[in-house]
């Protein structure tokens, strides 16, 4: 679609219109499940064989898929092509977000970042198939940072880090 079409669409998407999931191609099966079940908390639903496995948090179908249709026992793209930079996984709370911390730590899952944003916190890594993964919560709209026309002043800082293992610590 040329940018002169998009500039001639009048009516925005309903508000209420969400991402329900993200359908990853995967080497291996099990190795992903060890990462997004083992490592980040997130619920087996179903799997068929060593093809494909969907994975919820709670009670929902499938938030993420994981399948080797076309790429078991493959290698990530390389750099330079076009793909999913990441997908985000949104933490209900900072607590949330510093266990999720943990659990990489104790898993010695390196960070690629880790990143304040004003409007969110964010900790960045691959899973892994070298996968970008993003995992952060939204600041209530009361500590977004806003300028004196109140538009939002979105930034890049780094993440304080023991700041967000202390809410751990905190009830």
């Amino acid at each position: 679609m040329s940018s002169n079409k998009l500039n001639k669409q009048i009516q925005p998407i309903n508000p209420s219109v969400k991402i329900g999931h993200v359908h990853l191609k995967v080497a291996n099966i099990d190795r992903s499940l060890d990462f997004y079940c083992g490592v980040l908390g997130f619920e087996l639903k179903q799997r068929v064989g060593n093809q494909v496995a969907f994975i919820a948090a709670g009670d929902y179908h499938h938030h993420i898929g994981l399948n080797t249709w076309e790429s078991g026992g493959g290698m990530p793209p390389p750099a330079g092509t076009t793909g999913l930079y990441h997908l985000a996984i949104l933490y209900p709370e900072r607590k949330e977000l510093a266990d999720a911390y943990m659990r990489l730590q104790k898993n010695t899952i390196p960070l690629n970042g880790a990143s304040d944003h004003g409007v969110s916190e964010a900790l960045y890594l691959d899973d892994p198939d070298k996968n970008g993964v993003e995992l952060y919560w939204d600041k209530p709209k009361e500590l977004c940072p806003y300028d004196n026309n109140n538009q939002l002043q979105m930034f890049t800082q780094a993440l304080d880090l023991k700041s967000l293992m202390a809410e751990l610590e905190s009830n």
